[in-house]
């Protein structure tokens, strides 16, 4: 389906490169249950007309693939604090090319089509990485851990435990940590553990309680993004 993807993105005549990043580049995808992180560079800014173009191959491809991807301006890709066109969970909205996707592309991602990553993407250092995790743990993390109301729902709560673990990792030593990884290193009992490893191997009918798991997922988020702001 990527390359499917990849072909109707190119028959569009605009977009130049087409990158992987997230855990398919980390050789830690799941089909089924991880999400599919692409970023695709353009030759000019994606207006309107072009977002409609977007929209509509999105629609007809992303059936349950969990397809993201965010449109860069090629001429736009140093600035770290630009928001671009991004697809995620169906929709289309604005948001910036994190520096935890810029450090996946540079140390691991490869290229559909077009340029490697690493042609168009410097190098990061350890402590860009800890730059980048602490950006991500005191920006949106911090928002989500000062409305526990949210973390009852499962999703949240999983992404939580595992988000966690990957920031203090990333933290603590300068290098990224994959999802599947990061479960067994989460703040969290072992019974969790088990349960969260269980549905990140994509097993079905595995579920936690609801409140005490989002209990310890919200507890550990305080308790993370603290850390993160001390340091």
């Amino acid at each position: 389906m990527v390359w499917e993807f990849a072909g109707e993105l190119r028959g569009l005549g605009w977009v130049t490169d087409l990158m992987v990043a997230g855990s398919l580049a980390t050789g830690d995808y799941v089909p089924g249950v991880s999400d599919l992180d692409l970023v695709a560079l353009t030759d000019g800014p994606v207006s309107a007309g072009r977002q409609a173009a977007l929209v509509a191959i999105h629609d007809k491809l992303d059936t349950g693939l969990n397809l993201g991807c965010v449109y860069v301006d090629a001429a736009t890709v140093s600035d770290t604090g630009r928001q671009h066109p991004t697809w995620t969970h169906g929709q289309l909205v604005q948001r910036i090319l994190s520096g935890i996707t810029r450090a996946e592309l540079a140390r691991h991602g490869y290229e559909v089509f077009g340029r490697p990553p690493r042609a168009v993407f410097p190098r990061v250092s350890d402590d860009d990485i800890r730059a980048a995790a602490r950006a991500e743990l005191t920006g949106y993390w911090s928002w989500a851990a000062r409305r526990p109301w949210i973390w009852i729902g499962p999703v949240i709560a999983d992404l939580g435990l595992t988000s966690m673990a990957r920031g203090r990792h990333a933290l603590r030593t300068g290098e990224l940590l994959t999802k599947s990884e990061a479960v067994e290193q989460a703040d969290a009992p072992a019974w969790l553990i088990a349960q969260l490893a269980a549905r990140r191997q994509g097993r079905t009918g595995v579920t936690s309680p609801r409140l005490r798991t989002a209990w310890i997922a919200w507890r550990d988020a305080r308790r993370t993004v603290a850390e993160a702001r001390r340091r």
